[in-house]
């Protein structure tokens, strides 16, 4: 039972209470009860509750709101506090709770910075293993091969040539597995082209085909933003070759008034009313890190649209 319906319940027996002792007990207006004076009380009984319940309904509004505030909580979208409204206690509580949701999303940004750092950290090493040893073991097991195939008769070099496109396939999907854990291309040449060989890698290796628009007048970003950036698009891309099954993509990179705006939209099957993956989640996850703001729609195309609109404070010079 809600707080509402106790205290008006309370104050409705203690009113029934009192207006049934008035009628039957010997404290009455009359004895015996005269119709028209029962008639009176239970009006003015009546309009007692009424004016009660009207009284705790907007005394206890702003516990309503509360209440609601609380119930639709997400740490990842950040929503408008609740107003401090009502009296002492009630504006005392609402504050306490502002403050501990401050407390809480300071805490989840800080630890949610340290666990994606140290993710990022371990997907340089990995990267770099991958590329240093299994690489170079791979490019020396293709010498090895290359020798063996020349002094090899002519079925068994057929078969040593195969071997061979194997191994060489193996080893350009290792780099590739590694370009997309480490964008080397990121900290060398920048986001434009971290993003252009990012499509360019998408589109090598599936039938989707993606159009991408990249304004010239991007600020500078601190390395922090464009790896969030990039990372925000890789997901996007990643989704609509995944899970959307999509055939094109559009992605576009703007500078707008007081932002940068980053969307990706395709024509899949759409996303947008289905629960929040993980996916979805890393991404809000890493907007926070950089005050950015992550949306995510229905496109135009009937897909899914992503859109990460960064601040102009955050998309300043390094």
């Amino acid at each position: 039972m809600s707080l509402f319906w106790r205290i008006f319940l309370l104050n409705a027996a203690v009113l029934v209470a009192a207006t049934m002792v008035l009628l039957l007990g010997p404290v009455t207006v009359s004895t015996p009860v005269v119709l028209t004076e029962a008639l009176v009380l239970a009006v003015g009984l009546a309009l007692m509750l009424v004016a009660n319940a009207a009284l705790l309904r907007v005394g206890l509004a702003p516990l309503h709101r509360l209440g609601r505030a609380m119930a639709t909580l997400d740490l990842l979208q950040p929503a408008p506090r609740p107003i401090a409204t009502g009296h002492a206690g009630i504006a005392d509580l609402i504050r306490a709770f502002n403050n501990m949701i401050d407390r809480l999303e300071a805490e989840r940004a800080t630890s949610t910075a340290r666990a994606l750092s140290a993710q990022e950290d371990e997907r340089r090493r990995v990267a770099r293993e991958l590329h240093d040893e299994v690489g170079q073991s791979l490019t020396a097991v293709l010498l090895q091969l290359e020798q063996v195939a020349r002094h090899a008769p002519a079925p068994l070099n057929a078969e040593l040539r195969q071997v061979q496109e194997t191994t060489r396939a193996g080893l350009d999907e290792i780099r590739r597995i590694a370009r997309r854990l480490r964008p080397g291309v990121l900290e060398e040449l920048g986001l434009a082209s971290a993003l252009k060989a990012l499509i360019t890698e998408v589109t090598g290796h599936t039938d989707l085909a993606v159009t991408h628009r990249l304004g010239n007048d991007l600020p500078a970003m601190d390395d922090e933003t464009e790896l969030v950036i990039y990372r925000v698009a890789q997901e996007g891309l990643t989704n609509a070759v995944r899970h959307a099954r999509a055939t094109r993509v559009e992605l576009s990179l703007q500078r707008r008034p007081g932002e940068v705006l980053l969307r990706v939209a395709d024509d899949g099957r759409g996303a947008a009313d289905a629960p929040e993956g993980a996916g979805i989640r890393g991404m809000r996850e890493r907007a926070l890190l950089i005050g950015a703001s992550l949306e995510v729609t229905r496109s135009p195309a009937g897909g899914t649209e992503v859109r990460l609109r960064v601040p102009a404070g955050e998309a300043s010079a390094a």
